[in-house]
């Protein structure tokens, strides 16, 4: 049951600043070239399956500027913004960690902070979620590649299955460890092995994404989906089925 709902700020799952959005022919080695930096850490922040394929309309997250206080580590600072050392090494060109003084000027990935477009909720079992931006932005990205034509209610009920994994035991337990699971050498999602990951999400999937993380469970408790036409793996077939809606059925 739903137990609690905090929101920090707006109610947005779209960055509204510090983003660039992508234009024909632009790639993420050039929107990196342009902001003055590594594209490979522009590519980790953003959460891209493949830095090679982007589309136009796509929101990149830009790094922010950060004025270094007293008493500031680089490994602190990445474990505040949710990040790892080594994107904070490749985004300021960082040899050593301990390169760090106060008002020296460096860039982070996107804050999570109150006041801007970050989200902080509890879903079912009381677990709480916090999500940065490229999170929300990666997981709407999902629920459309992977039920974009399916009724509203459909497209929920694939956000609880993400949900509902984090929640599993048997699987990973953060968002981006769930989408992009391989498990026995096959991804657990087909649009992270094809690309379609990085298809701009319509505004339906932020929705549903929205509709998920505040207690909304259309999958009946499900940690998977498939398309009976569209698979042949027999293992998913075997499994207890919760629901079906649409052209998906659900199992646990």
């Amino acid at each position: 049951m739903l137990t609690a709902l905090l929101i920090l700020g707006p109610f947005s799952f779209v960055a509204q600043a510090n983003t660039h959005t992508v234009m024909p022919g632009e790639t993420i080695f050039l929107i990196a070239q342009r902001y003055g930096v590594s594209y490979q850490a522009l590519s980790q922040i953003n959460n891209l399956a493949n830095p090679d394929i982007i589309y136009p309309g796509n929101k990149i997250n830009l790094p922010e500027p950060y004025t270094v206080k007293e008493g500031d580590t680089l490994w602190k600072l990445a474990q505040a913004r949710r990040t790892n050392l080594n994107i904070l090494l490749m985004l300021n060109n960082l040899a050593n960690p301990n390169q760090l003084f106060p008002g020296q000027k460096i860039l982070l990935p996107p804050a999570f902070a109150a006041g801007s477009s970050s989200t902080a909720m509890a879903s079912r079992g009381g677990r709480n979620y916090a999500f940065f931006p490229s999170e929300i932005d990666l997981f709407a990205r999902l629920v459309h590649s992977e039920a974009a034509g399916e009724p509203y209610i459909g497209q929920v009920a694939v956000a609880a299955t993400v949900l509902n994994r984090i929640n599993s035991p048997r699987y990973p337990n953060t968002l981006t460890g769930v989408i992009y699971q391989v498990s026995n050498g096959f991804y657990q999602y087909s649009p992270v092995l094809d690309g379609r990951i990085n298809l701009p999400a319509n505004q339906s999937a932020y929705n549903a994404v929205r509709d998920a993380l505040q207690g909304w469970d259309p999958s009946l408790g499900a940690t998977g989906f498939y398309n009976a036409s569209k698979t042949t793996n027999q293992w998913v077939r075997q499994q207890p089925v919760t629901t079906v809606i649409g052209n998906h059925i659900f199992f646990r």
